[in-house]
């Protein structure tokens, strides 16, 4: 009970301090911190919006971060249920690769990939450094393999004899996939769509070097408050909140289908 009191205060503490100080003029914010907000205002969620473009950095995020779980997803479904359903040459070699790619930090593709999109840019004329497109590809190298292995653990849990049986009736591959196994693995899929979408909305790293300020997202973006001469830390907890409401949202949402995708593909 005292460890799961701690462990309570440790998140409630900073969210209560962000949405007071959210609620408080700049000058209080500055001068000192204070439990509770001498003079309440919510002018700082108004002008968010204003000193930084933060419409444009929600939709950057929104249409970047939507765009890389679907594809992540999609591609993911149809390699697992290939590594996971047929026994082929090199399967073995390339489970081995996609788990391998967890195991080198980001920065360590940062440079190659900025390189190769200026590269191709010049040579093509193809627009993939700062562009969404550029970005959604950048985040599909690293929540592609992750999801493929959570898939590939997820479908070994669902029993064969769904197949064979299906089989018997005629069906093919593709309808085995579509009608039988995704209906069964509706969890794992939600599992792995969550965590695409998490590890793109957050990510700081590429979306620093990668985008310029028609395409920088909002975990870049939220960076604009701090200025030479001011930080507005109000707007800065007031926008972090905003951004935050979707995401926690959603993930309520799908708490129950995330939780059991995750635990089904731990186990195996």
């Amino acid at each position: 009970m005292v460890v799961l009191t701690l462990l309570t205060l440790f998140v409630v503490i900073p969210l209560y301090v962000m949405v007071t100080s959210a609620a408080k003029p700049l000058q209080d914010v500055q001068n000192g911190f204070t439990w509770w907000p001498s003079r309440p205002t919510l002018q700082p969620f108004v002008d968010m919006w204003s000193t930084v473009p933060l419409a444009r950095y929600l939709v950057n995020s929104l249409v970047v971060s939507t765009i890389a779980a679907i594809c992540s997803v999609a591609v993911a479904i149809f390699a697992a249920f290939a590594v996971s359903r047929y026994r082929f040459r090199g399967r073995g070699v390339f489970s081995v690769t996609v788990l391998s790619t967890q195991m080198f930090p980001g920065i360590l593709f940062l440079l190659p990939l900025f390189l190769i999109y200026v590269n191709l840019g010049n040579a093509t004329g193809i627009e993939l450094y700062a562009s969404r497109t550029g970005l959604v590809i950048t985040y599909l190298t690293f929540s592609l393999p992750f999801s493929i292995w959570m898939l590939v653990g997820y479908f070994d849990s669902i029993p064969r004899g769904l197949d064979e049986a299906a089989q018997v009736d005629g069906a093919g591959p593709l309808r085995i996939l579509f009608r039988v196994i995704l209906p069964a693995a509706v969890p794992g899929v939600v599992a792995v769509t969550v965590y695409a979408f998490m590890t793109a909305w957050g990510e700081v790293l590429f979306a620093s070097v990668m985008t310029d300020e028609g395409s920088r997202t909002l975990a870049v973006g939220l960076q604009g408050y701090s200025t030479q001469f001011n930080v507005y830390w109000n707007q800065v907890m007031a926008a972090s909140l905003v951004v935050s409401i979707p995401v926690v949202a959603g993930f309520l949402a799908l708490q129950r289908y995330f939780v059991a995708g995750l635990t089904a593909g731990a186990v195996k």
